[in-house]
């Protein structure tokens, strides 16, 4: 809950004007438009500051004072120096002289979100997605590090496919981003090589091609002879197959659960794990969607990790017959008492941390009959004012959010300087207001997909300024675009979350 001396009040913004020119101030480089206007993503106008004086962006001082800020060793209200692309000080002198100041009295500032598994479709899906739509959204919500998993079109596979997607992105996202390695039953030398990445996914079901690996002696090879960390969605392929013969005529999106049931997530998640243990080989759970789950994970032993979503957190089947396809998503929804398990789980550890699993189609796609129509949904720019607004209702702290949302995937996947508020980091941070009240509104929506599962909530608690490596890239509605983010750095001899 926000600290009940805390005056709450619009942050008074002092810039340099000489990043205030007029929008045809061509002489520095500079062109500013509103935020956006009605229609598809790429026609929204967005706050372009296309600056040619690189060097001096990134010397650039800025110090934030009087926020309350989450520090690791937790809420203090102190002033915050960013010098170029790094946490400079903590508290610096109140003469420290900087390029600009914001006065963020009443506000809250975090470190940047990690969103550790995203769906951005790019390349070969991007009528749903792309990498600059959704670093827009990311920025929009606070996320300034997204780890985005494989299965585009081609898959990332190989070495050289992972290293045109980062070189992709280099060019289109406006936040920092980094990829993983998909696994396939055939691919075991791409795993070996592979370098500049989070880890490997698995996926044990939930997916068709080669990156479905549900043989075992596949699976023995990858976790044996493989050093990367690994992540899995696992729901079991047999039993999933053998529960849609049951329900093949079925129209009732409901019975998505009873087909990827709690079977079907509790038979994988135990075969990944024994693999795990036997191997004596990293292991992050993704997506967990039942309580038996989370209890599976509780012994560790130094390896294993585990992530909810929010919609697991927030939905439960008996949305089905509001939501319909919009909340049909793999695993499926289980149920109320999964829910509240699932959230005492976070609560008390055996979780470890947050992420969206953003995974977007378009409305036209979702609306289609069951089961024509496919799983997903997305979240990206909505995930940290849900999360905000768990808060204010008295659910969780924000030392709690920052440590699930920030510090915790930092340290799952060995991320380098980020996820924490401290000198030498990464100035990565999202100041937020936890009295701003607001709806999710379809129509206001980033994403490409430009449609909400949590269309018509109201929230308190919202993100209003974004920092990436330094530079601010989000504003109350507007968006800067003239840098893009980095490529994540990962010391995987730090030997992840336990160490």
């Amino acid at each position: 809950m926000p600290d009940a001396g805390v005056e709450y009040r619009t942050s008074r913004l002092q810039t340099p004007a000489s990043r205030l020119q007029t929008p045809d101030s061509a002489i520095d480089g500079l062109r500013y438009v509103g935020e956006h206007e009605r229609g598809r993503p790429d026609d929204r106008a967005s706050l372009q500051i296309r600056d040619l004086n690189a060097t001096r962006v990134s010397a650039m001082k800025t110090v934030i004072r009087n926020a309350t800020v989450v520090l690791p060793e937790g809420c203090r209200r102190v002033s915050v120096l960013i010098d170029g692309r790094t946490i400079a000080d903590i508290d610096p002198a109140i003469q420290t002289q900087a390029d600009e100041t914001v006065d963020a009295t009443g506000l809250y500032l975090l470190p940047g979100v990690i969103d550790d598994q995203v769906h951005f479709r790019d390349p070969g899906l991007t009528h749903k997605e792309d990498l600059r739509t959704a670093s827009r959204a990311c920025a929009k919500g606070g996320v300034t590090t997204f780890l985005e998993m494989p299965n585009t079109r081609p898959a990332t596979t190989t070495c050289e496919l992972l290293d045109q997607k980062l070189q992709l992105a280099s060019g289109k996202s406006l936040v920092n981003y980094g990829f993983y390695v998909g696994a396939t039953p055939n691919n075991l030398d791409e795993l070996r090589a592979a370098r500049r990445t989070p880890g490997i996914k698995i996926f044990m079901g939930s997916s068709t091609g080669d990156l479905l690996v549900d043989d075992q002696d596949a699976l023995e090879r990858i976790f044996g002879e493989t050093t990367l960390p690994i992540c899995a969605h696992c729901e079991d392929e047999a039993t999933v197959r053998n529960n849609a013969a049951k329900f093949a005529e079925s129209r009732d999106v409901a019975d998505h659960s009873r087909i990827r049931d709690h079977e079907a997530a509790i038979r994988s998640t135990r075969r990944a794990l024994d693999l795990a243990r036997r191997h004596r080989h990293r292991f992050h759970l993704l997506h967990v969607s039942t309580g038996e789950e989370a209890n599976l994970v509780a012994d560790h032993g130094g390896l294993i990790t585990a992530e909810v979503c929010p919609h697991h957190l927030l939905f439960d089947v008996g949305d089905y017959e509001r939501l319909g396809t919009l909340v049909q998503m793999n695993p499926s929804l289980k149920t109320k008492a999964d829910t509240e398990e699932l959230w005492q789980a976070l609560l008390d550890g055996r979780i470890q941390i947050l992420a969206t699993d953003h995974a977007p189609h378009t409305l036209e796609e979702k609306q289609r009959p069951y089961p024509q129509s496919p799983s997903g949904l997305p979240a990206v720019e909505n995930f940290l004012p849900l999360m905000l607004d768990q808060a204010s209702r008295g659910r969780c702290s924000l030392d709690q959010i920052a440590s699930w949302m920030c510090d915790g995937p930092a340290r799952v996947w060995d991320i380098v300087n980020k996820g924490r508020i401290a000198r030498g980091y990464d100035a990565d941070l999202v100041l937020v207001d936890m009295h701003k009240t607001a709806e999710i509104r379809n129509e206001l929506q980033e994403t490409r997909c430009g449609w909400s599962p949590w269309h018509g909530t109201k929230l308190t608690g919202w993100p209003v300024r974004t920092w990436v490596m330094g530079h601010e890239v989000y504003r109350d509605g507007r968006f800067d675009e003239s840098r893009q983010g980095s490529e994540a750095t990962y010391d995987h001899s730090r030997g992840g979350y336990w160490q």
